[in-house]
């Protein structure tokens, strides 16, 4: 059985080749630039871009099972190619929100295209990832700050590798045909405290200014972040600011339940992103 894995050199993506590897099963990976793609002997690379549907054919030749990156308005012209090359199933990476876009790019769209498809699906819907932190790496590196609003904003945040595991599982493993997961991480934690932990990591104290929201605001969509972005990533932080949630536990429980083992902190991420960071 041939496993093919879209969007096989990203942050979920080479996560989900090594565990398939790990675990004993024939992986292809796909990627716009293979001769770059320093994944682990044994993976068959090849070569092929998401959004130009036909250049997957050769890719998708001999392939049972499919990890699908979100691809947004191309997912069906995706979807579609695979079920004419024989794909039986395919798990598609969406997210804990998918529910609220429902604009021809968002999650929703891809898993609307494989649920059309009547091929086998699942989709895995992780929560905020941990790696989201990695856009702060200048500032730590430079300055050993993070300057933001909404310091006691509360998020549960997963590590890609938890993702990929589960992913992985649920694309070998049969009885999840059907079933959408949604999760996170093993704990709440509010913003200062995923600071603190960073700073733990590198062995570095890093300190954490808070921002005046309309400062803030400016200052995001100056950088280039779209407007109605800002605007909806603010309100859920102030939001929790002002009512923090508590650790969703039948989010949290997923992971386990699905891997076997426990899901890793927001500790451990930082751990293994260390040099990121320094």
């Amino acid at each position: 059985m041939t496993i093919l894995v879209t969007g096989a050199t990203g942050m979920v993506g080479r996560h989900v080749v090594a565990e398939l590897v790990r675990t004993g099963h024939r992986v292809r990976a796909l990627t716009r630039t293979p001769s770059a793609a320093n994944l682990p002997d044994g993976v068959e690379v090849v070569g092929g871009d998401l959004t130009d549907p036909p250049s997957l054919e050769p890719s998708l030749n001999g392939v049972e099972r499919m990890y699908l990156f979100s691809v947004g308005r191309m997912a069906r012209d995706v979807v579609a190619a695979a079920r004419r090359a024989g794909v039986r199933r395919i798990v598609v990476l969406s997210g804990a929100l998918a529910d609220t876009d429902d604009s021809e790019d968002g999650y929703l769209a891809v898993e609307r295209a494989v649920e059309d498809s009547g091929l086998e699906w699942t989709h895995v819907r992780p929560g905020e990832f941990a790696a989201n932190w990695l856009d702060w790496a200048p500032a730590i590196k430079k300055g050993r700050v993070v300057r933001r609003p909404y310091g006691a904003a509360v998020t549960q945040p997963t590590h890609e590798a938890d993702i990929a595991a589960v992913a992985a599982r649920v694309l070998v493993e049969d009885g999840h045909a059907g079933r959408t997961y949604t999760f996170a991480g093993p704990e709440a934690l509010t913003t200062v405290s995923q600071v603190d932990a960073i700073g733990t990591a590198i062995g570095a104290t890093v300190r954490f200014d808070e921002l005046d929201p309309a400062q803030a605001r400016a200052e995001w969509i100056s950088n280039g972040y779209p407007e109605a972005f800002v605007d909806w990533i603010f309100a859920m932080w102030a939001e929790s600011a002002h009512a923090p949630a508590p650790t969703n536990q039948e989010w949290a429980d997923i992971v386990p339940r699905l891997t076997g083992r426990p899901a890793r902190t927001f500790a451990q991420w930082a751990t293994d992103h260390a040099t990121d960071f320094r």
